[in-house]
């Protein structure tokens, strides 16, 4: 199991720990600290769990694979990966007068970095025989096939919003990224699925607050339920997508925004 250690990708750990993983390696630009890996053990059902850390720079071909390599070698095979490591676009610039290098930097941090984690997890799932289910309300067996994959992208990589040209496209490519790669595991049996949520109360989302003062208010007309959603909220999602409940979906693009993107921007409502 595979994911940055920060922000939702941080507590999708806790929820997955929870859920009954029997191992996590948390992979990060800043190695994850001990006390997170402690939490994990906290929250951990299954009795002989352990949490482990790599450090991994997505936008690093040789790093995203030795990361993969750390996860088969240390753990034996990877049953989930959630791919959550990002960067935001909050320059709030508009067309005209775009940052190239702004338009860049996210690309190659959210998307490429995105196909190179796909790539290898791809690649390693392959390799390892199917798992299976067995459901105690039908006595029936399914088969869970190589491994699923979820990729953390957001709402901004379905709709537009002025002023976060690098960020939507970066977004929208790393939906399509994911995309492509569900497709191209149907061989494999190796499940590839997409959460998009809204405001999230991460670091970074309270980093953008501060330095948007009028974003909090705007967020509370905006939202149907007049909140920022809690971490919790999206990685419960993260932990459906991954576990049996799950295995008839693949190539999804879930959205998690209380209903934000059903009426669009709702200012003043």
């Amino acid at each position: 199991n595979l994911q940055a250690a920060s922000g939702i990708g941080k507590d999708a750990c806790f929820a997955l720990a929870e859920a009954g993983v029997e191992a996590i390696l948390l992979a990060d630009l800043n190695l994850p600290t001990e006390t997170t890996l402690q939490e994990c053990q906290k929250f951990a059902s299954h009795p002989n769990f352990r949490a482990l850390s790599v450090v991994v720079d997505v936008t690093d071909e040789a790093s995203v694979d030795n990361m993969v390599q750390r996860a088969v070698s240390e753990l034996g095979r990877i049953d989930y990966c959630v791919h959550s490591a990002g960067i935001s676009g909050n320059s709030r610039t508009r067309t005209a007068t775009l940052n190239v290098d702004a338009f860049d930097q996210s690309m190659r941090t959210n998307s490429r970095g995105t196909m190179l984690v796909l790539r290898a997890v791809s690649q390693a799932m392959s390799l390892q025989e199917p798992r299976s289910y067995t459901s105690t309300r039908s006595n029936t067996t399914r088969s869970l096939g190589r491994g699923s994959i979820v990729v953390l992208s957001s709402i901004n990589g379905l709709i537009s919003v002025p002023g976060m040209m690098p960020y939507t496209a970066s977004k929208h490519a790393t939906i399509g990224i994911a995309q492509t790669a569900a497709v191209d595991n149907f061989e494999h049996h190796i499940r590839v699925n997409i959460v998009c949520p809204s405001w999230t109360d991460t670091p970074m989302m309270q980093k953008t607050i501060s330095n948007v003062p009028t974003l909090e208010q705007a967020i509370a007309k905006l939202c149907p339920l007049g909140r920022i959603a809690m971490p919790e909220e999206v990685s419960d999602a993260v932990v459906f997508l991954c576990s049996p409940a799950a295995s008839f979906i693949n190539g999804e693009s879930l959205v998690i925004d209380a209903g934000f993107t059903l009426t669009g921007f709702r200012m003043g409502h």
